[in-house]
């Protein structure tokens, strides 16, 4: 529990204490219908590229959220000398009614889309993704066996269990299967994934104010979250078969997802798989606290990968 957790949980009723402590703070908002006229007539595009080398990288995002949370990861992969792509999922960085329309099929194609641009140009391609977009990483491995050099599985989440998710959370899959569970909408909690202060407060501006392009979106609807558990279900089925070597990038006090989650990909994965575990950032470790410790670790793992020699400083990284 947080301080400012702490500090409410302390000035709270026996009643307001217990559904605090079960509950969370705020774990839905209501209804996550928006009305047509707030819809933006077109989505921004938030991609980037980097040119670099022969060896290229693919970039996924998570859930609800936008290429803006790769873009450090891939100026810095660029800086070592990787061709960088950072891809926009159908349906992210605009409202949550564009959201809304879109189902796990059409996230992964446009992983898929990104994919194929890269392939028909480069021959060593390696593939990245945060959360949801580590789970859409895995599933290109496993649609394309032999092809991908090199996983980068970051902050990867199977089931909402880490330490900032109300304890009723293993209730989830029973409700989004419910008309009342995809009508409703679940808000994000303090810390919001990132344990920079200063960065955090950024961040919740940004998605407060609607700017999603940048910042991704406050919250998302049952609808969504059903999809993602149905990728999940897809995804533990595929593991086995997944031969990819990989490298598992968690925070070990991650709030959204727990260590139970790298864990089992670690253990489930049929070829060869490494653990890193940060011990600074929460979740959105692409941007938090130790942002360049993911760079130099994904830039020494798929330069081995590649068959290149690390550089001195990324060598030393360690894994467990």
């Amino acid at each position: 529990m947080t301080s400012q957790q702490k500090s409410l949980f302390d000035r709270s009723t026996a009643w307001q204490r217990f559904k605090l402590r079960t509950f969370g703070a705020k774990p839905w908002s209501g209804p996550g219908h928006v009305p047509a006229d707030e819809v933006a007539p077109s989505l921004p595009d938030a991609s980037f590229f980097h040119a670099g080398g022969d060896a290229a990288v693919l970039l996924i995002h998570g859930l609800t959220g936008t290429p803006t949370e790769m873009r450090f990861l891939g100026k810095g992969l660029a800086s070592h000398g990787f061709t960088v792509h950072g891809c926009q999922l159908a349906g992210h960085c605009g409202s949550e009614e564009d959201l809304l329309v879109t189902r796990w099929p059409d996230w992964y194609a446009s992983v898929e889309r990104a994919y194929a641009d890269l392939r028909r140009k480069h021959d060593t391609v390696f593939v990245a993704g945060l959360s949801m977009g580590g789970l859409l990483a895995m599933h290109l491995a496993a649609s394309h066996p032999g092809e991908i050099k090199g996983l980068g599985i970051l902050s990867a989440t199977l089931r909402y269990d880490g330490w900032a998710i109300p304890r009723l959370s293993f209730l989830l899959p029973f409700f989004l299967h419910t008309p009342l569970g995809l009508r409703y909408r679940f808000v994000e909690n303090f810390p919001y994934g990132i344990k920079d202060d200063r960065l955090r407060q950024r961040v919740v501006a940004n998605m407060t104010a609607g700017n999603s392009a940048e910042a991704g979106n406050l919250g998302m609807t049952g609808h969504s979250l059903r999809q993602l558990l149905s990728l999940v279900d897809v995804v533990k089925r595929e593991m086995p078969e997944i031969e990819t070597p990989a490298l598992i990038i968690h925070a070990k006090y991650d709030d959204v997802a727990s260590r139970r989650n790298p864990d089992y990909i670690k253990r489930h994965l049929g070829g060869p798989a490494e653990l890193l575990l940060l011990e600074d950032s929460y979740h959105m470790i692409t941007v938090d606290k130790q942002r360049h410790e993911v760079v130099r670790a994904l830039a020494a793992f798929f330069s081995a990968q590649a068959g290149a020699e690390a550089p001195p400083a990324l060598a030393a990284t360690a894994a467990i």
